[in-house]
Order: C-alpha cells, then sequence, then structure tokens
C-alpha cells in the first residue's frame, strides 16, 4: 500500500505512547495469526493423507494471493476504506474462514505403497483449499494494511516503528504455546487429529483482532494514491542493471530456501525425535534470535558491508541445513542450530530492504521494495511450496525409517544456497561507502 514503508528502516526505538501500545497490540494480532498455522501445517495435510499435488495447491494460495495483491488487493483497500475498517472486515472474514477449515471432514485411510494418490475430487479437499483461499486472499494485503496504520500515527516513525513492528516478531513466538498446550502428551497417533486446533488458535486471533480494529485510531483512505498501479512492472526495467539484477536472482532464490524451511521443518524435527508439542516452540528460538541479530545488524554492515553480509545470511541456510543433512539424530545441535534463523532472516532480508533504501534513487526506491517483496512474499514463496514438496514426495517416503531420505533432500538447499553466495561473491559489486548511491538505468517511463 502506498501508505506503508518497509518496517527494516529504523533506528533504535523510542518509549512507547498510547497510541503506540495500541499498535503494538495489532501487530502482536497480526502476525499471530500466521504464526499459528504455518508451520504446522506442513504436518497436518499429509497426516490426512492429502496427495502431492493436493498440498501444492494448498500451499499456493498464499503467495498467489501475495501476487495479486501488489498488482490489486492493497492499492484498491487504500483508496476506497478507511484502513482499521478494512482490517476488521478482512480478519473477521479470514478468521470464520479459518476455523471452518478445523472441521473439514478428512476421512482417508491411508493408501498402501504402490496406490495412486488420493481423489484429486474429493470434495473435502475443495472445501479446504476454498476456505484458504478465502482466508489468504482477505489476510496478505493485511499486512500491508497494518504498517499503513503504524505509520500514519507514529510522531517519528524513524525511532518508533522498530519496537511496534517487534511486537510481530513477539506475536509469531507467542503462537507456538497455544499449540503446545494443545499436543501436550498427546500419543503419536493423536497428534495429527489435534493438530486442527492450528486453525482454531489462529481464527480465534483473526476474530480478536478483527474486533481489536474497530478501536484502532481512525485511517481514512488515501484518495491520491493510484500512480503506482504499474509501479511493479516499472520496477522490472530495473533488472537492465547487473547489479540488481544479480541481486533479484539471489534473492528469489534465498527466497525460495527460506520458505522452503517451514515447508520441511515441522516433518523433520518430529521425526528426528523432538516431540511434536515441542517443535513448534524450538522453531520459535529463531525468532528469538532474529530479534538479537537485527540488534547487531548495524555494526556488522558497517563492519563487513553489503556483500559479505547478504553471503553470510545466505550460508546460514547453507549451514542449518547442513547440519539436518548430516546430524539428524543430536537432537542438541538441531536445536542449536535454530539460532541461525536470525542471521539468515536479518543478514539476508533486512539487509536488502536497508539496501534499497540506502543506495537506490529515492525516485524509484517503492517501485523497487515492491520488486523485492514481490519475490520474497510472493514467487519465491510459491517456488518453495512446489519444489519442497515435490522434493519430500521424491526422498522421504518410508514411514518405517523416517530420518531416510533427509540428507539427499537437505542438500539440495545447502547447493542452492552455496550457488548464490559465489553469485553474490563474484558478481554483485555494490557501492563501498553506504551513503554511496548505486549506479542504476533508470526505467523507461
Amino acid at each position: 500500500m502506498s501508505r506503508a514503508s518497509d518496517p527494516l528502516k529504523s533506528p533504535a526505538p523510542a518509549g512507547p505512547s498510547g497510541v503506540g501500545i495500541k499498535l503494538f497490540i495489532m501487530m502482536v494480532l497480526e502476525f499471530f495469526i500466521w504464526g499459528a498455522w504455518l508451520p504446522q501445517i506442513f504436518a497436518y495435510l499429509p497426516s490426512k493423507h492429502l496427495g502431492g499435488l493436493e498440498q501444492q495447491l494448498i500451499f499456493s494460495c498464499f503467495p498467489i494471493s501475495a501476487i495479486i495483491g501488489m498488482f490489486f488487493s492493497n492499492q484498491f483497500a487504500d483508496r476506497n476504506f478507511a484502513a482499521e475498517r478494512f482490517l476488521a472486515f478482512s480478519h473477521l472474514v479470514g478468521g470464520l474462514a479459518m476455523l471452518g477449515m478445523a472441521f473439514v471432514p478428512f476421512n482417508r485411510i491411508a493408501p498402501e505403497v504402490g496406490t495412486k494418490a488420493p481423489n484429486l475430487y474429493d470434495t473435502s479437499f475443495w472445501m479446504f483449499f476454498a476456505l484458504m483461499a478465502i482466508h489468504c486472499l482477505v489476510y496478505v494485503p493485511t499486512i500491508s494494511v497494518t504498517n499503513a496504520i503504524a505509520f500514519s500515527h507514529m510522531k517519528n516513525s524513524e525511532k518508533e516503528f522498530g519496537l511496534v513492528r517487534m511486537g510481530g516478531t513477539i506475536g509469531w513466538i507467542l503462537a507456538a504455546w497455544p499449540i503446545f498446550f494443545v499436543l501436550w502428551g498427546k500419543p503419536a497417533d493423536q497428534v495429527s487429529q489435534s493438530l486442527a486446533a492450528i486453525f482454531i488458535v489462529s481464527g480465534l486471533g483473526s476474530l480478536a483482532l478483527a474486533g481489536y480494529s474497530l478501536l484502532l485510531p481512525h485511517t481514512p483512505p488515501n484518495k491520491t494514491s493510484g500512480g503506482e498501479s504499474f509501479a511493479l512492472l516499472k520496477a522490472l526495467k530495473l533488472l537492465s542493471t547487473p547489479a540488481i539484477l544479480i541481486l533479484f536472482i539471489v534473492t528469489f532464490i534465498d527466497a525460495t530456501i527460506h520458505n522452503g524451511y517451514f515447508v520441511t521443518a515441522f516433518n523433520f524435527l518430529v521425526s528426528a525425535g523432538i516431540a511434536p508439542e515441542w517443535v513448534t516452540p524450538v522453531m520459535s528460538i529463531g525468532q528469538v534470535a532474529e530479534i538479537l541479530t537485527m540488534m547487531i545488524l548495524g555494526y556488522v554492515l558497517a563492519n563487513l558491508g553489503w556483500r559479505w553480509t547478504l553471503i553470510i545470511g545466505i550460508l546460514g541456510h547453507a549451514a542449518r541445513f547442513t547440519v539436518f543433512a548430516f546430524m539428524p539424530e543430536n537432537k542438541a545441535m538441531i536445536i542449536i542450530v535454530q539460532l541461525l534463523h536470525g542471521i539468515c532472516y536479518a543478514f539476508f532480508f533486512a539487509t536488502v530492504y536497508i539496501y534499497i533504501d540506502k543506495v537506490f534513487p529515492k525516485d524509484i526506491r517503492t517501485s523497487a521494495q515492491g520488486l523485492f517483496n514481490f519475490l520474497i512474499l510472493g514467487v519465491g514463496d510459491l517456488a518453495a511450496k512446489w519444489l519442497f514438496v515435490w522434493l519430500q514426495g521424491r526422498f522421504v517416503n518410508d514411514v518405517t525409517k523416517p530420518l531416510e531420505g533427509y540428507r539427499e533432500l537437505f542438500l539440495v538447499p545447502v547447493g542452492m544456497a552455496i550457488a548464490a553466495a559465489l553469485l553474490l561473491l563474484f558478481f554483485f559489486h555494490p557501492p563501498r561507502d553506504a551513503e554511496e548511491p548505486v549506479a542504476i538505468k533508470a526505467p523507461a517511463h
């Protein structure tokens, strides 16, 4: 949305005001909704015996919604609705859809080895798919809407937004604990049935935010916006600049790897011997590390520069997947290596946004941010869902040997990360001075 700028620009936060606390709670609930269902759904759908294509279609709802939102949803909402009312309506509809997913009756029997995949035309699949599509279509635009509301009501966004946006990370962490108590003490054969609670937890969070949105400060529609209808298409012309083209390619690879982690993590951690109720809290260690890593990012950038910070960020994925591949029975190492999530996120994604803000000409920064968001939330995520679901089906298919095949699976993202790091090392040549603008060919209008 045109009212929202990127959250990763802010230096140290100032103390929260009354409005700041409201915005902080808004962010907690916004990302609680997402964090409640995303990590566990990659275990839930296979447990209901959905085939690979069915899973890929369901997982595609979010990234396709992100792509649609880039072109239509955000601008439409920005120009025609008060932001807080759009937020309330979206989370009411999205919450009801999420609750509905918990009660879709999957009554399938596990197919025996060698039989065909489950019937794609089963009505339970299409019911679940439709509800997920509805939820994602109304939820994805709210990520920008919450940013828009926050920026519209801050006196000093550079100092305040960091603290407000941290509420989103805390919300993601908090989402792990209702699931922990739902799964606590459940025998293995009841875990899949209990996992339906992720949709209830997420749906209740969405309904809570729908009501809470009406308490947020009024943010009227921005009738003057609309000049960026085709900003993404214009931004694509930036790829004629070699440095941006390389960063674009590497960001696509990194986004695919990053989102692929969520596809594989739950099932792998359970196979590695971590109790199902502990999987989400273990994964949330990464979000705690993300907060800590963001605190040192400025120091790292000042001392290592753009290229090496980005390389370290993407090699964090290689290191984590290498541990998964070669040390799957070492639970301590698997837990400790979750700390690398902070490096993977802050040293790459956050650095990309800061790089755009620092070195791109002012008149194309918004288009460039939209271009890279298109990769990170859209096509990179979509590629991850299709690639990693296929990889799991290709390598991990023997239930009697739960860890067999994971080494071959995880070596794929390791190789992708190393290749991306080499692209940065040899072909990405950013300005040495953080304040020096990059030489960019101005896109034709």
